[in-house]
């Protein structure tokens, strides 16, 4: 069926397409995976992919030409202009023109970005807010309770994702999954014409001041950090050599530890919160998503520890093959990442069947928990989880760090 084709038959089922000559839907689009209530579909839209999934109270190109490529939208998210491919919106989420995003990333409900923001391999959580000129892939931000209340990257910021040694081991963990996903924790905030140097990892209720470069870990909560420009130097540069090998590899091993936990919170808790066709394909969207986030982490991951050997042996050459606390660090993390893969933690497939057998279930009470909030609150997935009491929410929390613990003591 062509493009032609099937726009008259979404415009006779109540998709609103105001100029149908205007639009384009690939040939591999399912028509089914397109709800009919209240999607506008307005000039420059052009949909593609088989997995493409769009609900209810969907805007694509209200501001201009939107392509969507294997993209699941949720219901009342606003696309308004840009290019979409491999991602997943939960719901009531608004991205501005000029959007340039990409697999791997994911927007739980009501994150949103304003014009001219990049993301690959991004993950927010509900409420988090990104403003305008922004390239911000290879991270996942938490923190926040609410709409009034919610982590914010300011406008004109960069995560450094790629080093000179030409690696991207560099996610960086903002907040964390844990106690994140209760929507209970201090939201964090970077502030505009700013950056931050992955890989990096910075606590709940983090603040960065504006113009702020900043480059080191902060595990200690509410804090805010400050900087001004690099004195100006000229140091010797060692092409290929690492000297903070260990810190790379355990915020990496870290960060796939928090994905692994966020995982285990899509199949258990999420889960319980489908309630139809739409519904349940978005949450297969998420989570197909989500495995391309934690492949990507591992097989980034192999690839430094690849360069690790290059990088041990230009060390060993210079210092006439001695062995300096440099090359036993290499030799550490090495081996680590050796029996990590020899006992079969090598991919995301292996990692979640490991997890299947070796991890605990939520506990009960819990569950119980939940179920009380849905009773309470019907299927929405926001209001249940603000409803948790503190007990029941670091219940959870204490639950899915096991699940993380599980995945560092292999190492």
């Amino acid at each position: 069926m062509n493009s032609q084709m099937k726009i008259k038959l979404l415009i006779d089922k109540g998709v609103k397409i105001p100029i149908p000559e205007s639009v384009f839907i690939d040939e591999d689009v399912d028509l089914s995976r397109i709800a009919i209530k209240n999607v506008i579909l307005y000039p420059g839209t052009k949909i593609m992919g088989k997995d493409t999934l769009i609900m209810a109270d969907t805007t694509l190109s209200l501001e201009a030409p939107v392509t969507i490529d294997n993209v699941f939208v949720g219901t009342g998210s606003r696309l308004n202009g840009g290019f979409f491919q491999k991602c997943a919106f939960a719901g009531q989420n608004s991205f501005g023109s000029g959007a340039h995003v990409r697999e791997g990333t994911i927007l739980e409900e009501g994150a949103s970005a304003a014009h001219t923001a990049g993301l690959k391999q991004t993950i927010l959580f509900p409420f988090v807010t990104l403003g305008s000129l922004i390239n911000f892939c290879d991270c996942l931000m938490a923190g926040g309770t609410s709409r009034k209340d919610h982590s914010e990257v300011g406008s004109s910021f960069i995560h450094f994702n790629y080093t000179p040694n030409q690696d991207k081991a560099t996610p960086s963990m903002l907040g964390n999954v844990c106690q994140g996903v209760m929507l209970k924790s201090r939201p964090v905030f970077l502030g505009g014409q700013g950056g931050l140097v992955g890989p990096c990892r910075l606590s709940f209720g983090s603040v960065t001041a504006a113009g702020t470069i900043w480059r080191k870990d902060i595990t200690e909560p509410d804090r805010l950090m400050f900087g001004g420009g690099v004195r100006e130097a000229v140091l010797e540069r060692k092409p290929g050599v690492y000297s903070n090998a260990r810190r790379i590899f355990e915020n990496n091993i870290l960060y796939i530890a928090g994905l692994t936990a966020l995982m285990s919170w899509y199949i258990h808790i999420r889960s319980l919160f489908t309630s139809d066709f739409f519904s349940e394909h978005l949450l297969m969207g998420m989570k197909q998503t989500l495995e391309s986030a934690i492949d990507e982490r591992i097989n980034r991951l192999d690839d430094f520890v690849k360069r690790l050997l290059h990088s041990k042996e230009l060390v060993l050459s210079r210092n006439g093959g001695k062995i300096t606390p440099v090359v036993e660090e290499h030799n550490a993390v090495i081996h680590e990442w050796h029996q990590f893969q020899i006992q079969g933690w090598h991919s995301v497939q292996a990692i979640l069947e490991k997890m299947r057998v070796v991890s605990n279930p939520p506990p009960e009470m819990f569950i119980s928990a939940i179920q009380n909030g849905i009773n309470q609150n019907g299927r929405d997935y926001i209001k249940v989880i603000q409803s948790l009491d503190a007990s029941a929410s670091s219940e959870g929390s204490r639950w899915l760090e096991s699940v993380e613990k599980n995945i560092c003591v292999k190492i």
